[in-house]
C-alpha cells in the first residue's frame, strides 16, 4: 500500500477509533453495574490508545520527525527505563495473582487481560527505547560524523 493510501487509511481509522470512544462513553453513563461499566470504559481507553498510536504512525509517515536532542535523550531514556522496570514488577504481581485466583474465573479473566497488557507494554517499551529513541537521537558524535562525511572539503581549505 503506497504511503498516500496508507495515510488515508490511517486517517479513516483515527476517525473510527474516536467514534468508538464517543459512543462507548455515552453507552456507559447509565450503567449501574460497576463490572460491566468499567470493563467497557477499559475497552474505550484501548480505542483512545489506538487513535494515539495511529496519530504517531501518521506523523512518522507524513515526513521526517525532528531528532531528539542529546540532552533530552537522557530524560526520555531514564523515564522509559523506569517504566520498563515498573512494568516488570506489574507482570510479576499479576502472574502471582493469576496463580492465587486460578479457581475464580471472573477474577482470572480480568487479571489475565491486565497481565497480557503488561507483557505487551514491557516489550513495546523495550523496542521503543532501542529502535526509536536511540536511533532518533542527535548525538554530538553523530553530528561530527555527519559533518565530516558530507563536508565538501573534510576540514581542509579548498580540498
Amino acid at each position: 500500500m503506497p504511503d498516500k493510501e496508507l495515510i488515508d487509511f490511517i486517517e479513516e481509522q483515527i476517525v473510527l477509533e474516536k467514534k468508538i470512544v464517543e459512543i462507548s462513553k455515552k453507552s456507559v453513563d447509565d450503567i449501574k453495574n460497576v463490572l460491566v461499566r468499567e470493563l467497557i470504559r477499559g475497552i474505550t481507553m484501548d480505542s483512545k490508545k489506538h487513535a494515539l498510536l495511529l496519530t504517531a504512525l501518521k506523523g512518522m509517515l507524513d515526513g521526517p520527525t525532528p531528532l531528539i536532542e542529546e540532552e533530552n535523550f537522557d530524560v526520555i531514556k531514564e523515564t522509559i527505563e523506569k517504566h520498563i522496570e515498573l512494568e516488570a514488577k506489574a507482570i510479576d504481581t499479576y502472574k502471582s495473582l493469576l496463580k492465587a485466583y486460578s479457581d475464580n474465573e471472573r477474577v482470572k479473566m480480568i487479571i489475565s487481560e491486565i497481565y497480557k497488557d503488561e507483557i505487551r507494554h514491557h516489550a513495546f517499551l523495550q523496542v521503543l527505547l532501542k529502535v526509536i529513541v536511540e536511533k532518533e537521537t542527535l548525538t554530538e558524535d553523530l553530528l561530527e560524523d555527519w559533518l565530516f562525511k558530507y563536508a565538501p572539503f573534510h576540514g581542509s581549505p579548498g580540498g
